[in-house]
This record gives structure tokens, sequence and C-alpha cells, in this order.
């Protein structure tokens, strides 16, 4: 994870029981190289002691508007001014209400007016009260307004519940302050990527799949966030966790993959191919459960859709493609049949035969070519990798 050394961070900490999780924020933070000042709300103090916070941040907390000493100095404006980032954490619903109607009755939410420095939320709350339109439209009127939202997760509440209104935890929030550190070269452009395996099903309880992890297109769309694109992750059957901020999309088979690909590519300035689609399907699927007869067995396949070629084909609203391909052998010879009999704009090849590298590995090695040009990335760790895949496309974009 790049580091946040020097970088100045306000966490305001406003009433909601997640506010348990700010003493670990702060202290991760800082290990990352911050410097942090915590401003609370009067709420806040039933959940967390300011001298928690001021011992873990090692600076006086603030929580008053009407403090005389530090309104000598006209305190509020100089914290808007300090900071580099304010993080709302927990935001509760309260707050984002506040927030939409620009009201300022604490120091919080006057800070917040009176700052140039970027805005971060991090929503929690009961699930209904997330769910209200009332605190959608606010959060709606916040992204508007370029505030960013990360969050929230899902799960269990402290009330029982179970649904969205989880405050993230500390550590993605952690990533997610470093991801600002980014310059935001695609800010306001929507990528589309699809991700991991497909599976093919024989009968109920077997089915023809591949090696991929989908690491390599996770990574990508984790890339992608960090430049300050929207999302769209489409994957197959996998067992990582989708980077936090990304709209997933699930998807089994290649038929599925196909029909999610083209309801958000025409909606996308860009889309990545990088799932590891299976060629062929069943021509019939079994409806019960195949027994052992003798000692062979016949499968008749057919040929799954090229899901690619369809986008790069589509005549309207037609994105930026970007292919991969994953060899064994004569790398370069397929990747450009590739690039040229698909019609894409970009083709990422790796050669999979090699050790340590490719599928289910946390590295890779490519080379990237364009029509009259050609790119190789080193070894490197796969979120290396996609991060340099991704500043390439943000400048064809």
């Amino acid at each position: 994870m790049t580091n946040l050394t020097n970088r100045k961070i306000v966490l305001g900490i406003t009433g909601g029981i997640a506010a348990y999780k700010c003493a670990e924020l702060v202290r991760r933070l800082k290990e990352a190289g911050c410097e942090v000042k915590v401003v609370m709300s009067e709420s806040a103090k039933h959940f967390i002691t300011p001298l928690t916070m001021q011992a873990v941040s090692s600076e006086m907390v603030s929580d008053s508007l009407l403090d005389p000493s530090a309104e000598a100095a006209m305190g509020h404006i100089e914290f808007a001014k300090w900071a580099d980032l304010i993080l709302v954490a927990p935001a509760t619903s309260n707050t984002i209400a506040k927030m939409a109607a620009g009201i300022a009755d604490d120091l919080l939410t006057t800070l917040l007016l009176a700052t140039p420095a970027k805005v971060a939320i991090a929503p929690a709350m009961n699930q209904q009260m997330y769910a209200h339109p009332a605190t959608q439209a606010n959060l709606a009127t916040l992204k508007a307004r370029d505030v960013l939202i990360w969050g929230p997760g899902k799960g269990e509440q402290a009330c029982g519940d179970v649904g969205a209104g989880r405050m993230l935890e500390p550590h993605e929030l952690v990533a997610l302050c470093t991801a600002t550190e980014q310059p935001q070269l695609l800010a306001g452009k929507t990528i589309t990527i699809t991700a991991g395996p497909t599976r093919e099903p024989l009968d109920p309880v077997r089915f023809i799949s591949n090696h991929s992890s989908g690491k390599m297109g996770f990574s990508l769309a984790e890339a992608a966030l960090k430049l300050g694109a929207h999302v769209n992750l489409i994957s197959g059957p996998v067992t990582i966790k989708a980077p936090v901020g990304v709209n997933l999309i699930n998807i089994e088979s290649a038929e599925q993959l196909l029909n999610e690909s083209l309801t958000y590519a025409p909606l996308s300035d860009a889309f990545i191919g990088c799932a590891a689609v299976a060629d062929y399907r069943a021509a019939n699927v079994a409806t019960q459960k195949m027994k052992k007869q003798g000692d062979e067995l016949t499968l008749t396949l057919v040929k799954n859709p090229d899901v690619i070629a369809a986008v790069a084909n589509l005549t309207q609203n037609r994105p930026y493609t970007v292919g991969f391909a994953a060899e064994t052998q004569n790398v370069e010879s397929y990747a450009k049949g590739k690039l040229k009999n698909k019609n894409l704009d970009m083709i990422c090849a790796n050669d999979v035969s090699q050790s340590g590298l490719g599928f289910n590995s946390d590295h890779n090695a490519l080379t990237l070519y364009w029509q009259n040009e050609q790119l190789a990335l080193a070894v490197n760790s796969k979120t290396r990798i996609a991060l340099e895949v991704i500043k390439q496309l943000a400048k064809q974009l």
C-alpha cells in the first residue's frame, strides 16, 4: 500500500456505535504516515471519549464551535485550511442530512462548509435508515458535489438487523484514503471490467471451468478506482473480495457474461475483457446428476459466444475495448492476431506457461499491443501491473 506520509487528515466522528472503530482507524492512519486531527460531535462523545482519541492521535480533540480559545484564532477556519482530506466516519444519517442541506450548527459541519479540501464520508446506520428515500436523496446530493462516499458495508448490525449500513473497517478506509493520492486520470469515466472464470454446467453438480482466480481483473478494478473511475466489475465465481466501491455483478456462465457485458459496455468509456471465458459449453445440460456408465463418457460441446468480440463490434455506443490473451506459445503472434480479428483497440498478452505467473499467482508480466506499437511490463505484482495498464488506458481516453 502506498504510504500517506505527511498527509493531513481531519477525522470527523459523529454519534454512531461504529465510533468505537475510530481509535483503530486513527492508529492505522498514523502508521501509514498521516497527521491526524480529530473533531467530534457532542453525540459522538457518548460512544467514545475525547481522551481516547487524544491518546491515539497525540493531538488535542476539538468538539466545540464556541470554544473561546479556539475561536480566538478562528479555529474552524484553521482546521478547514489545514486538512488535505476530511473524513467523516461514522457518518450518521443525521450528519449526512445536515451536509446535504448545508447546515452548520457545530464545529464539524461548519468546517465542512469552510474547507477547500476533499471530503469523504463513511455512512453508518441502521439498514432501514440507509435505504430510506430521504437518506438516498441526501447521498445523491453529496455525490453530485463530489463528496466521496465510502461504503457502507453489509452484514449484521448492532441492532440485530442484517443489511447495508455498516461502516467500512479501518483497513478499508485507510486503503481508500491511499487511493485518493493517485492522480484522478479517469475522473468522470466509467470502466467495465470482466474477471474470473466462467462455469459451464454439465449437470446439477458438475461443470467445465478453468484455473482463473480473478486476481488480475480485480486488481484492474482497484486500479481504475484509484484513478477516479466508476467501475463495473462483472465476475465469475472467485474466492477473493471485490474492491470497496465497485459495482459488482456476479455471473457464472459465458452466456450470462455476454448478457451483462452488452448491458454495461454501451454505458462505459472503456471495456476490459479480463475474464477467462470457457470456449465451449455442453450442448445439452443433464437435469439430473449423471451416473457412471462404462469406462468412457462422450460429451458434445458447442462453442460459447465471443464476449470481447461482441463488445468490440458494437455499432452504437462502442467503448474503447481492451482484450487479454493468456497463451502458452507464440504469444506475440496470437495476441496480434486477436487484436486485429476481434477489432480490439488494445490487447494485454501474457505467457501463462511461465512458472509463478498468470493463473492463481500474485504476479504477472504483460506485453501491451496496439495497432502500431507495444509496451512490455516486466514481472511485478498484479497490483502494480494493473495500475500501469490502467494508466496506459487513461492515455487513450
